[in-house]
């Protein structure tokens, strides 16, 4: 009986931290059982993770009724704007970083610092943006390829888009702050409430139902905009008012320039980290278009459930880096260094259970997105090649997200030339036209070079040099 009443203890405890987890915690994570803290913060990044994917999901959604130079227009704005979003992503992990640091140091006041610099940072280059997008709107679609009609159909709503572009940056660095925290629920609550904003006005301002002007794809960016910016309301107001686990005051109000260059200084490296990781699957995707059109659509649908599976990782990932900055802080690297372990393991668990699940499911799942049998073939080759390294890609994503959180960008920069420059384009090239294996050779590519960025960041992060790391 008693191994019964302690298994119900323990099913009784995960849902409840579970339900903890969404309704908001209050617990110290440099403190108590590490697989709970992990359960507190990666539940509510998790969610905040598919959030973050539905904007550009629910805008194509209803722009696509109105034809396809709606839809081009909107594709080409988002591949675009894809610098924006490194930059963004890039101060994030800067500001999450720093924010965790302080906080483990029960340094509340200089974690409110860092968020007001942040934000000041964003909004100037937010500034930026919109200036040169207000008035080069027409030419950024034309660059990226945009016929004469698609630029004027397109030109006011990529000029919404950027000229709101202060909305994306916000968004992005405060829910960084609110992460670095450890105030995980109210990031997640800014992206639903930005999100349920957005899904309600795209449709009555595309096509004008009820008191709203019809305005078109142009509809679709100001519902995005208003959407977004709501939810930085919704942020600011939690910042201000002290009614989340970081509260900015009065005095932090200032710009303190030492603080503003160790943020510049550490997102950098990350903004590289990601540019990095950008230029190679262009690369890829470069040499899989030498195969055809077939080639292109399979690799886009592998891809794509690839990147949707893994979306729960990426909020694995965050709570890792959260658990690193905050214990560091808190002096404690051993305690920072067992949560990246098991957040790892428990990564790997979730991973190796989908990649499971697509090699042996690759037809039916291939085939709920086409039939085509031109790409059906390959789209299914490539899933199950991308998911046998599954266990590997857990681990890598996690040890490198915890080198972010301990501030040091610098060497999963390192980590991810090696594997993406020196090895995935070479290796990519050479077996795709070399050696037969066509299409598959840049699968293998793949798995081979995020296989290696694995096996580097846990060779590097078991030296500890990371403990060491000033923020």
């Amino acid at each position: 009986m008693s191994n019964v009443n302690a298994a119900e203890a323990r099913v009784h405890g995960f849902w409840s931290s579970l339900r903890e987890a969404v309704m908001g915690s209050h617990q110290d994570f440099t403190e108590g059982n590490i697989g709970r803290a992990i359960v507190l913060l990666a539940v509510p990044m998790v969610l905040e993770m598919c959030m973050e994917s539905l904007f550009g999901v629910v805008d194509v959604f209803w722009v696509a009724r109105l034809g396809a130079d709606a839809i081009t227009a909107v594709g080409l704005t988002e591949t675009g704007i894809l610098l924006l979003f490194v930059i963004a992503i890039g101060l994030s992990m800067g500001a999450t970083a720093m924010v965790a640091r302080r906080i483990g140091e029960k340094d509340e006041s200089a974690a409110g610092l860092v968020a007001v610099q942040a934000i000041v940072v964003g909004l100037f280059i937010a500034a930026l943006t919109a200036i040169l997008g207000y008035f080069f709107a027409a030419d950024l679609l034309r660059v990226m390829g945009g016929s004469e009609d698609v630029v004027k159909m397109g030109t006011r709503y990529t000029r919404v888009i950027l000229g709101g572009s202060a909305t994306i940056f916000l968004l992005f660095l405060i829910n960084a702050v609110f992460r670095g925290a450890g105030d995980a629920v109210t990031a997640m609550r800014a992206l639903w409430l930005a999100n349920i904003i957005n899904m309600c006005l795209d449709p009555c301002l595309i096509f004008g139902i009820g008191p709203f002007p019809k305005m078109g794809v142009t509809g679709a960016a100001v519902g995005t905009t208003i959407g977004r910016g709501i939810g930085v309301l919704f942020q600011l107001w939690v910042l201000t008012s002290g009614k989340g686990r970081l509260a900015v005051h009065a005095s932090q109000l200032r710009v303190d320039f030492a603080v503003m260059a160790r943020l510049v200084r550490l997102s950098l490296s990350a903004m590289f980290q990601f540019l990095v990781q950008m230029a190679s699957w262009i690369g890829m995707v470069r040499i899989m278009s030498s195969f055809g059109s077939a080639a292109v659509a399979a690799n886009t649908i592998a891809i794509k459930i690839i990147v949707f599976a893994i979306l729960p990782s990426w909020g694995m990932s965050n709570a890792a880096a959260t658990l690193v900055g905050q214990n560091l802080g808190a002096g404690k690297p051993d305690r920072a260094e067992k949560s990246v372990w098991l957040t790892g393991f428990y990564n790997m668990l979730f991973l190796g259970g989908i990649g499971l699940i697509f090699i042996v499911f690759a037809e039916p799942v291939i085939g709920m997105f086409t039939s085509d049998p031109a790409v059906v073939p390959i789209a299914v080759s490539g899933l199950r090649l991308l998911s046998y390294g599954y266990v590997s890609y857990a681990y890598g994503m996690v040890v490198t997200a915890a080198f972010n959180g301990a501030g040091d960008t610098f060497t999963p920069t390192i980590m991810n030339l090696i594997s993406f420059w020196v090895c995935q384009i070479p290796l990519g090239w050479l077996l795709a036209f070399h050696t037969g294996l066509g299409t598959n050779g840049v699968y293998v590519s793949v798995l081979v070079s995020d296989s290696l960025l694995a096996l580097l960041a846990i060779v590097w992060f078991r030296r500890g040099k990371w403990k060491q790391t000033k923020v």
